[in-house]
């Protein structure tokens, strides 16, 4: 399916937001969309021919597996976040669907002529990729020295941010990506302490649960690590 950027939902907020009219159109012709449904893998560890791409709706997990087979997440990629490894001959990570999702896909040596071709898109693809790491490093350390119910406040915190369309303030109300066992594996805890944790901060007043992904914020005070 062919890009429609005139009505893309992440057009002012994705790197590709610095080109102008044209230059956005002559890119868009190297694009195709791509939908996933949950579960679904984009990339693989290993994939030789994995494209780079922009997500427009939904969120993804960049994961990886130890000898076990057991999971752990590294980072979750959001609306207007840039997934492809540019400079590694392979994919180091499998990249799976969170949720339906949405994205804009390119061969990487058409994203490569692209950058190539205009230097103030590799420079938003930097700034993107430095704040995808600073969120990464944050979700990392999210358990240094915290109670299991700080960690899922501030988790929580993290992905209403994600959710928001202002770089300000957080949306007061997202469906939550994650199971709570996807959770349990990101913040190192169990289930049955997320699950804890996430009664004790609506008992509190912090949050309000609405069906089995609704969160909304009440009080995001109490979120930032003071409950």
């Amino acid at each position: 399916m062919s890009l429609a950027c005139e009505t893309c939902a992440v057009r002012e907020s994705a790197a590709c937001s610095v080109l102008d009219h044209d230059e956005r159109e002559a890119l868009s012709k190297a694009g195709r969309t791509r939908e996933l449904t949950r579960g679904e893998v984009l990339f693989a560890a290993g994939d030789e021919d994995a494209a780079c791409a922009t997500l427009v709706t939904g969120a993804l997990k960049v994961c990886s597996y130890d000898e076990d087979g057991n999971e752990r997440i590294l980072a979750l990629i959001h609306p207007s976040g840039f997934i492809g490894e540019m400079f590694a001959p392979f994919a180091a990570h499998d990249v799976v669907a969170l949720t339906k999702s949405t994205l804009c896909v390119f061969a990487k040596a058409d994203m490569q002529r692209a950058l190539d071709d205009h230097p103030k898109l590799t420079r938003a693809l930097l700034r993107r990729s430095q704040e995808d790491l600073y969120w990464a490093r944050q979700l990392l350390a999210l358990g240094s020295g915290r109670s299991a119910t700080e960690q899922v406040g501030t988790f929580l915190l993290a992905l209403a941010q994600a959710a928001s369309d202002s770089p300000c303030h957080p949306s007061q109300r997202f469906e939550l990506p994650l199971t709570r066992g996807e959770m349990a594996s990101m913040l190192g805890l169990t289930i049955e302490t997320v699950s804890r944790a996430m009664t004790t901060l609506e008992k509190q007043g912090a949050i309000r649960r609405h069906g089995a992904r609704g969160i909304e914020l009440v009080d995001p005070a109490r979120l930032e690590g003071s409950v």
